[in-house]
């Protein structure tokens, strides 16, 4: 069952593109930014002690994992979210989440069960 709804979200190549997209902190500093406010290459550059090549890089393998596009714009790239792709990452994560859940329960059923048994008199011995 849980399988099923983990695999159906995003598949393995798109979830390990979205993910080391995100294991990055200039990343996700730039993702930030462009939730709040789509903004060009360059202005997102002026936030970085590094090179707009360097910040280019950045978002072309948040590009490459489809959590921006870029729209150009006269001279400019301007770089918007898509918020499409980070959702189906949260419910992954969310769906990973509930699969641990259930495994937890159960073991703490089995553990339940294990000191119930231990509790119980021995009836061969009476």
């Amino acid at each position: 069952m849980y399988n099923h709804m983990v695999v159906g979200l995003l598949g393995g190549a798109d979830a390990d593109r979205v993910f080391h997209a995100l294991a990055d902190a200039t990343r996700r500093d730039i993702l930030t930014r462009v939730i709040r406010e789509e903004q060009s290459v360059s202005a997102l550059a002026r936030h970085y002690p590094m090179s707009l090549t360097a910040v280019q890089k950045h978002v072309s393998v948040l590009e490459r994992a489809a959590l921006v596009t870029k729209e150009r714009r006269g001279r400019e790239q301007v770089v918007h979210i898509d918020v499409t792709v980070l959702s189906r990452a949260a419910r992954l994560l969310d769906a990973y989440e509930q699969l641990w859940r259930h495994r937890a329960r159960s073991i703490e059923q089995i553990l339940a069960e294990g000191r119930e048994s231990d509790r119980e008199p021995d009836r061969e011995g009476e």
